[in-house]
């Protein structure tokens, strides 16, 4: 009895070449990897160095042997430690979904607060570091405030923000009646004021800071959950995390980084006064963004925003040392946000259709 059986063909002609398409879904085209790698971390921060280069490059075409010198360079380090230690602040309120427009305002508050003649004379009389926790408290209350107006009052953040801006300045200006305030502690300014390894220590601080911003927004559970909070605050809130206690934490931390800012700013020009901070917020806000943090909340880098302040400084340091004024550096910082953000959107758009 014979029985008819019909087996598949299984000849090397007929059968489905797994290998071939395997390795062409595993490995991707040269294009998709260069795409990759402008989207990745790495990326971004490569086109950040490679443009702070090319700025150094037109500094010493145009300034010459002013702009590189190794004095210059610590002036710029200089200048650049005081909005450092505020944007990387920002980053945090940003990455999280949020914006905070009071930063100099909370700077010139927490130094005239800090250098009142009250709070220098208990300085004199036991140590400076009662004008430092003075300026630190002043920043994490206003920073407390703001995080309870936006996270508990449903305010939104630019409304929120905005009332502390005016509320902050008003109040610095009725505290030091609109006068500059001397700094007469000695002790505070020597040490500030000094250097380290031949690096001020304004710098050092600000290298600290920067380290331990990265450290805590890359290594922590609490800067997972920013990350979190920033992409997607309902999925967070369903994820268990308290959404409301975090974003307060996160204004408090840029109130506190303020507060550090305004003791370096009163250590650099030895005074606390209700002017200190102006635009404060527009260059942190723009740092951050040249950095790579994205404005709608759920990706930040703190070496991003390090090197996007040090472009931000070197710039203005060229165009200080050519003698142009500084309504053309309002407008080329105007210009360099633009296409930043619009840089941002193709990218993110980009990343979304691959």
């Amino acid at each position: 009895m014979s029985e008819d059986i019909t087996r598949p063909d299984t000849t090397p002609e007929t059968r489905p070449d797994t290998t071939a398409s395997t390795q062409a879904t595993v490995t991707p085209p040269a294009a998709q990897r260069s795409a990759n790698l402008l989207t990745s971390g790495i990326g971004r921060n490569l086109g950040l160095v490679v443009a702070l280069v090319v700025l150094c490059i037109v500094g010493v075409i145009t300034a010459g042997d002013t702009f590189a010198t190794g004095a210059n360079v610590l002036t710029i380090l200089r200048l650049a430690a005081v909005i450092g230690v505020v944007s990387v602040g920002m980053t945090f309120v940003i990455t999280g979904g949020g914006i905070d427009l009071s930063v100099g305002a909370m700077v010139a508050l927490a130094s005239v607060w800090a250098t009142t003649l009250a709070t220098q004379q208990l300085a004199a009389d036991y140590h400076w570091i009662l004008m430092v926790s003075t300026a630190l408290a002043v920043g994490a209350a206003c920073g407390l405030v703001n995080g309870l107006l936006v996270a508990y009052g449903k305010i939104v953040p630019f409304i929120a923000t905005l009332a502390m801006l005016a509320a902050a300045r008003g109040l610095a200006e009725i505290i030091s009646d609109r006068k500059t305030q001397i700094i007469t502690v000695n002790s505070f300014v020597d040490f500030f004021g000094g250097s380290l390894l031949g690096v001020p220590v304004l710098v050092w601080i600000f290298l600290l800071v920067a380290a331990a911003g990265w450290v805590v927004l890359n290594r922590t559970t609490f800067g997972r959950r920013t990350f979190a909070v920033g992409g997607n605050a309902e999925a967070a809130r369903l994820a268990g995390i308290k959404v409301q206690r975090h974003t307060v934490a996160l204004y408090v931390v840029a109130g506190l980084c303020c507060g550090i800012a305004a003791v370096m700013l009163m250590a650099r020009t030895t005074t606390g006064s209700s002017t200190h901070g102006q635009l404060y917020e527009l260059d942190a806000i723009a740092a951050v963004v040249i950095g790579g943090t994205l404005l709608s909340g759920g990706r930040g880098t703190i070496v991003g925003t390090v090197i996007g302040v040090l472009i931000f400084t070197t710039l203005n340091n060229v165009f200080t040392l050519n003698n142009l004024s500084i309504s053309a550096q309002s407008v080329a910082k105007g210009a360099i946000i633009v296409v930043a953000v619009l840089l941002q959107q193709r990218l993110a758009a980009r990343t979304t259709s691959s």
